[in-house]
């Protein structure tokens, strides 16, 4: 009886025939990459030399379909990945389609990065804030001022953000003071493209919810930048910031200004996948020469993400 032998690189051109024609798109760019052979690091590096800049970790998510590229610089990612990948125009971007129903990003709940959960639950209810708030994150830049009593005196935003459903009208700002933060000393000021609403506070854990309201009801896919700011200053000395993400990507700058009177001598950045797990991606991080050190992520995941400083 005759055998015949495998052809490894047939089967996979085979498969990623079928997968091109057939979808869905991670499929299909999972099987680009085995055909060509290309590690995520190798095919990061040619996007680069076209100028094109998207992380390992978001290719990593798009091929297991964990995330769907579908804003504008990540769409010209995709379209030089077909020339990277050797494929046909459009091989790969006729895939993604326009967004459904069922691509609408999936929010955790807020007690999943936030703490204490139960007063923030509180909060919402009053809000009637619901499970869903309609909006995710494009880009957030936040920076936090730390004052010469080493204490959080405030933190403002710039904020874009895309509605995933129609009839969205505001956006809750969430504000989680240091240890002895007295709520009823934190005020909100609205610095851009909106006006507080009401702002409900749990005096006992210096948690402040603030409405943000916009000038009238978003459609799906609109967008809208909004500036805001939160003065604190109530609570003692502050060792660290995060920043919990309720949904996952968007690109996320966090940017912490000392007082140059007191500086620290160590800052590391570092990540949890919920709000209790230990802390993990752990780096450090170099004060300049102004007093601030910052992160920046291009693409953000479910969790946390924060700076921790040590005063001596």
């Amino acid at each position: 009886m005759d055998r015949r032998e495998r052809n490894p690189s047939g089967d996979r051109a085979d498969g990623l025939a079928e997968a091109l024609r057939t979808g869905p798109f991670s499929a299909a760019l999972r099987a680009a990459l085995a055909a060509r052979g290309l590690a995520l690091h190798r095919v990061q590096h040619r996007l680069a030399q076209r100028g094109i800049s998207v992380g390992v970790t978001s290719l990593s998510y798009w091929q297991r379909g964990l995330r769907r590229p579908d804003r504008p610089e990540s769409l010209r990612a995709v379209t030089a990945l077909e020339e990277v990948l050797d494929l046909p125009p459009h091989a790969l971007t006729r895939l993604l389609g326009p967004r459904t129903a069922a691509d609408q990003p999936v929010a955790r709940p807020y007690r999943t990065v936030l703490e204490p959960a139960a007063a923030l639950e509180a909060l919402l209810a009053g809000l009637e804030a619901p499970a869903d708030g309609g909006l995710h994150t494009l880009l957030h830049c936040e920076q936090v001022r730390i004052g010469a009593r080493r204490q959080l005196v405030a933190r403002k935003s710039r904020h874009v953000v895309q509605a995933h459903r129609d009839g969205v009208d505001r956006y809750l700002a969430i504000h989680q003071g240091d240890p002895g933060c007295q709520a009823e000393g934190v005020r909100v000021r609205a610095t851009g493209n909106c006006r507080v609403g009401r702002v409900r506070r749990h005096p006992g854990t210096g948690m402040v919810v603030a409405e943000l309201l916009f000038d009238g009801r978003m459609r799906s896919g609109e967008t809208a930048v909004l500036g805001y700011r939160f003065e604190d200053g109530t609570a003692g000395v502050s060792s660290e910031y995060v920043r919990g993400f309720t949904y996952g990507g968007g690109a996320y700058v966090l940017e912490i200004a000392f007082d140059r009177s007191t500086l620290p001598v160590r800052c590391r950045r570092f990540s949890r996948p919920s709000a209790n797990a230990p802390r993990q991606d752990v780096a450090e991080l170099t004060l300049n020469g102004h007093g601030t050190v910052h992160l920046v992520e291009q693409e953000v995941c479910p969790g946390v993400l924060g700076i921790t400083w040590e005063w001596t």
